[in-house]
This record gives C-alpha cells, sequence and structure tokens, in this order.
C-alpha cells in the first residue's frame, strides 16, 4: 500500500459524535496519521507484529496500523461512545481489530509497538504522562503525539525512564472550531511525534 492509498483509506475513519473537550477528543488527521503509520511501517515496526492503541477515539491510528498488515491491533479509549464508533467501522469494513473501554491506568496487556494520540494535558493537566508511563511499560517501541513545545520536557522524562528519543518529526496540526471555548474557525498548532526506544 502506498502512503497516499493509506491517507485515501484513513479519511474513511469516522469522527467523532459528540466530542468531549476534558478528553481532548480531535481527530488525528489522515495525512499525519499515515505519515506516521507508513514511517513506522518502513522501520519494521507495523507488519506482523502486535500494534496496542492508546487513547485509541474512534481508531485512526489502530486503522492505519490493521491497513498497514500489523499482526493483532487492539485499540483502548476511556470514552463508551469513541470505542463504539470504532467498533462499529471495524465491524463494516471486515477488520480484525479489538477495541476496548479502559482507562489507560488500567490497560494490562503489553505490544510490540505503541502508537497514541495522547491528551496533550491542555484540558488536564499532566495527562499525557500517564499514557507515557503506560506506553513505555508496555511495548520496546512507541510512536506518540505531542505539543511541540513540550518535545525537551519528553525527552527529560523518557531519560528518566531509561528510554530515549531516537527521532522525532514536527507538523502543523489544524485544530477546527469544535467547543465552545474555541473562537476561531480553526487553530493551528505544531505537534510533534516522537519515537521512544
Amino acid at each position: 500500500m502506498k502512503k497516499k492509498d493509506l491517507e485515501i483509506e484513513l479519511e474513511k475513519v469516522p469522527g467523532f459524535e459528540r466530542p468531549d473537550p476534558s478528553l481532548e477528543q480531535y481527530m488525528t488527521p489522515a495525512a499525519i496519521a499515515a505519515d506516521v503509520l507508513f514511517d513506522a511501517y518502513a522501520k519494521g515496526d507495523i507488519r506482523g507484529l502486535k500494534v496496542m492503541d492508546l487513547g485509541c477515539g474512534t481508531g485512526m491510528l489502530s486503522f492505519g496500523s490493521w491497513l498497514l498488515g500489523a499482526g493483532a491491533v487492539v485499540g483502548y479509549d476511556v470514552s463508551e461512545r469513541a470505542v463504539g464508533i470504532a467498533s462499529a467501522h471495524a465491524a463494516s469494513i471486515g477488520a480484525g481489530i479489538t477495541f476496548a473501554v479502559s482507562d489507560v491506568n488500567d490497560v494490562g496487556e503489553g505490544a510490540d509497538t505503541v502508537v497514541m494520540n495522547p491528551p496533550f494535558g491542555c484540558q488536564s493537566r499532566r495527562a499525557d504522562r500517564d499514557f507515557l508511563r503506560k506506553a513505555m511499560a508496555s511495548a520496546e517501541c512507541v510512536y506518540s503525539f505531542h505539543m511541540a513545545g513540550t518535545l525537551d520536557f519528553v525527552k527529560e522524562y523518557v531519560k528518566r525512564h531509561d528510554r530515549e528519543i531516537v527521532y522525532d518529526k514536527t507538523y502543523k496540526y489544524d485544530i477546527p472550531n469544535t467547543f465552545t471555548f474555541h473562537s476561531k474557525e480553526k487553530h493551528s498548532v505544531d505537534i510533534v511525534v516522537v519515537n521512544i526506544r
């Protein structure tokens, strides 16, 4: 599968019906998801492996991993509504993905690779730390999205857990006007995706 074909398929992933601002429920843009996952695939971190998507939302990174030939894909999210949307889409396209409702701290299984776009901690301070901690405890290889301005903190945080960031890439992320506190039609922020090993 070519990266552009992956992006086209990911455009079909349904969004949140009534996004919850406290959970920072924003869709991962298909173009960014495709770029990150295709890079992970090229590095041998997807195909034939068990991939876990923490804070999966409606499943963008889960579906991308499945499309790229992951051996098993499991997505966890605390939102029953989001998991329901993801599960229904998986059933409609025959995707062999397991979705489950769970707080990230209660996830008990491991994987070869974790892919995640966790809350950035804008609404609930330090929310991203629980995801980082669980991801590093669950897999040797982690791909994680963060606000670009927090990269130095993330580097130091993973170093304290005897890991290192071996690669990072910055993207422009256009956040649409989704919630009542949004005053602009869309707001652009810089995000960084890190590969932790």
